[in-house]
């Protein structure tokens, strides 16, 4: 396919622009020459994901309202950063120390991911730590986290997200490639 164009940015706006919400809207030509005027685009900072296991084989997730849905949710520990001022697994391990109470001495990198390239512009790093140990309580939360710190042995994970227990992308991304190489755990439809 050695055909495909990348589209033309005609013009640009920003029509939100809240410390908390940035949304752009361009005016866009597609390759066959048709013109989109209100393509919008949310202006989202990178995101880092940290997949801790504990040296008893325990994965730390966090238990959170999300506002967005209307519900508690299960996930990693995971925050956003600013790529100009911290790098992403710096900023993996100080998500996991400020929402858990849990340090990491090693930590790997996974992947580098998009959630949704189509309308974010934000990449999403996923990282494991094995071995973590508890250092302190919660620290330094956001003024909307409430977290509760919940952990699940790695042999009841993948029934966790069968079940709907563990139901955001990010955090099921992270699950499966961080423990790919334990292929002793993974179920056998996979």
């Amino acid at each position: 396919m050695n055909n495909l164009q990348k589209w033309q940015i005609l013009s640009s706006k920003m029509v939100i622009d809240e410390p908390m919400c940035q949304i752009r809207q361009d005016q866009i030509e597609l390759p066959n020459g048709k013109i989109i005027d209100d393509y919008f685009i949310s202006i989202k900072p990178d995101v880092a994901i940290i997949l801790p296991i504990t040296k008893n084989q325990e994965i730390i997730f966090v238990r959170q309202y999300r506002h967005a849905i209307g519900e508690f949710v299960m996930e990693l520990p995971a925050g956003r950063f600013d790529v100009n001022t911290e790098n992403p697994e710096s900023a993996a391990v100080r998500e996991l120390r400020e929402e858990t109470g849990y340090w990491a001495e090693n930590v790997r990198k996974i992947a580098t991911l998009y959630d949704k390239p189509s309308k974010d512009t934000n990449q999403i790093h996923l990282f494991l730590a094995e071995n973590v140990v508890k250092v302190g309580e919660q620290q330094n939360l956001d003024i909307t986290e409430e977290i509760e710190v919940i952990l699940i042995s790695i042999d009841s994970v993948f029934k966790c997200i069968a079940e709907g227990e563990i139901s955001v992308t990010g955090t099921i991304a992270a699950l499966f490639l961080g423990l790919s190489n334990r292929s002793s755990i993974l179920p056998s439809t996979i």
